[in-house]
């Protein structure tokens, strides 16, 4: 590791200056000085609790965490049968029926009373793909028996094989070794069943339906009972047939769609380029939302509440991977930025693309849904920054975490989440619960930049309970940073709490001696590799909340 530097800190008037480290260069050019500013009468928008979700969360830390949103999701979702409890594990293992013996009931009314129990609203993935399950029964959907010797078999199971023979896949074979075809009243049902177990979505029941899971790969997770690749017209039509069934079972309920898998979905279906140069060279996304609108327009219905798309940064040894070498966790903090800044150009194949080098994830979407159909909402179902169980993932998770709310994203969930002890659970707590009694991050954004968010990044939000400001700083680098903090639009008191989490101790959330405040801001230190939470309390002379109302969140 390159030695660093430290410069004296400088205090200018109405904004933050912090100490720089940076590396020995060839020019002589002294380098720019580290900028923060804060100000709590700029910006203000509400913060949707539902940035803060989870697919599959552990119970226990789901209660914990007051989680607000979690997901059903996943390949398996697809090919669930809610009257028989029972999923097809599609590629994910051998294209196999695996029967649930969930006491009680079935796996999903499980979920469901799990998410109750913790306080959360549910995300359920709806079929629409055409086959389920056909009874409580395992069976293979490429069997040795019957369609001959395959490359690799379940350990457990011999007979149900990955569809591949001499590195080639199997075709022709039957879907209805496995599954049986339903239509939409399938789902219509399914709701009506959630209906009668929990009351409507407007009355506590089940609040979200997701509209299947990652279509465009179903030609290859699903190959068995899907083997053509999903087109355009395909997803409208299907879209068109399951969508306003959900909608007529459950009004109040809200749908998310087309929940895609990642960067090239959102531009091409499976069916490729030509797909998309046959509906006017428009890109995917923009193309679906065009026609939802159109159906709103014609019926008088909408069918889709929130834009929901996948991510998972491509860059290598980032998503679902553990920490890895220098180089990689430089690059995991780094690449955070794909879901804003329009300057980052993605430092993966992403960039080679036709459509790329620039994701700019969150304002793409925000694009896309006011020129093809505004009022929709915005929605990462799915995304992943690796390396939960290390303090590099941690201070990756609270980087999006804060990201989501200054870009006003409104529903996020983050997949294969941590286990309670993990660091990036931590990452969630400092937003959640940083003290153990239910203290959270602020729900209304304020004003708060970095000029260098790869070496420290900061987020600001006034909590409507109380008027407190919040504020976090992720230190993402291997030293200390000793920073001077400006506020303005904001009168604190003369002291604030501080809690820290950090490489130095990380079973826990440790709360650190009050921080001296004044009227212009207050001077603290930044441990390498540790995430920072401030909590500054109104002063009696009042000034705290700038523009005298707080922007709550509403659930249209």
């Amino acid at each position: 590791m390159q030695k660093r530097f430290v410069l004296a800190s400088v205090f200018l008037t109405g904004i933050i200056v912090l100490t720089l480290q940076f590396r020995p260069a060839s020019t002589s050019a002294a380098p720019a000085l580290l900028v923060l500013s804060v100000d709590a009468s700029a910006n203000r928008h509400a913060i949707s609790p539902y940035i803060y979700g989870m697919n599959w969360a552990d119970a226990a830390l789901a209660a914990e965490l007051h989680l607000p949103v979690d997901r059903y999701g996943g390949n398996a979702t697809t090919r669930y049968n809610w009257q028989n409890d029972t999923a097809n594990r599609a590629s994910d293992w051998y294209f196999e029926n695996i029967p649930n013996n969930t006491p009680g009931g079935s796996e999903t009314d499980a979920f469901v009373d799990k998410d109750r129990g913790a306080g959360a609203k549910t995300i359920m993935t709806m079929p629409l793909i055409g086959w389920t399950p056909k009874d409580k029964v395992t069976r293979c959907g490429f069997s040795v028996k019957k369609y001959g010797p395959q490359d690799s078999v379940d350990p457990y199971n011999t007979d149900c094989g990955n569809g591949v023979h001499n590195g080639t896949n199997i075709t022709g074979n039957d879907p209805l070794d496995t599954s049986v075809a339903i239509t939409q009243s399938f789902d219509a049902g399914w709701v009506q069943h959630f209906i009668s177990r929990y009351n409507t979505a407007a009355n506590g029941g089940v609040l979200f339906y997701d509209l299947d899971n990652e279509p465009m790969l179903w030609n290859s997770t699903h190959r068995d009972v899907h083997p053509s690749p999903t087109s355009y017209d395909e997803m409208l039509t299907r879209t068109y047939a399951y969508a306003p069934a959900i909608k007529a079972a459950d009004p109040s309920a809200k749908i998310l769609g087309p929940v895609l898998w990642g960067w090239s979905a959102y531009f091409d279906s499976a069916v490729g380029s030509s797909d998309r140069a046959a509906h006017g060279n428009v890109a995917f996304v923009a193309w679906y939302l065009q026609q939802m609108r159109a159906y709103e327009q014609q019926s008088g219905s909408r069918i889709l509440d929130y834009l929901d798309l996948h991510y998972y940064p491509q860059a290598n040894g980032v998503s679902l991977s553990p920490a890895g070498d220098a180089n990689t966790q430089a690059l995991r903090l780094r690449s955070t930025r794909s879901l804003w800044d329009p300057t980052y150009a993605d430092e993966s194949w992403i960039a080679q693309t036709a459509d790329g080098p620039y994701v700019r994830l969150i304002p793409r979407m925000r694009d896309w849904v006011n020129n093809n159909y505004p009022g929709t909402k915005i929605a990462i179902g799915e995304y992943n920054w690796g390396a939960l169980d290390n303090i590099n993932g941690a201070l990756a998770q609270a980087d999006v975490l804060g990201i989501f709310g200054r870009e006003a994203v409104d529903l996020a969930a983050l997949w294969d989440p941590p286990t309670s002890a993990q660091p990036g659970a931590f990452a969630f707590r400092m937003y959640r619960n940083y003290d153990g009694a239910g203290g959270t991050f602020g729900d209304t954004s304020v004003s708060a930049a970095s000029t260098d968010q790869d070496q420290l990044a900061i987020y600001a939000a006034q909590r409507s309970s109380d008027n407190v400001l919040t504020l976090i700083v992720i230190n993402k680098t291997n030293g200390a940073l000793t920073t001077n903090v400006a506020l303005t639009g904001f009168a604190p008191t003369s002291v604030a709490q501080v809690f820290r989490y950090s490489a130095s101790n990380l079973g826990t959330i440790e709360q650190q001696p009050d921080q001296a405040v004044s009227a212009a801001g207050f001077s603290a230190t930044f441990q390498a590799a540790s995430i920072t939470l401030f909590i500054l309390p109104v002063g009696s002379a009042g000034g705290g909340t700038p523009s005298d109302s707080f922007l709550p969140f509403v659930e249209r």
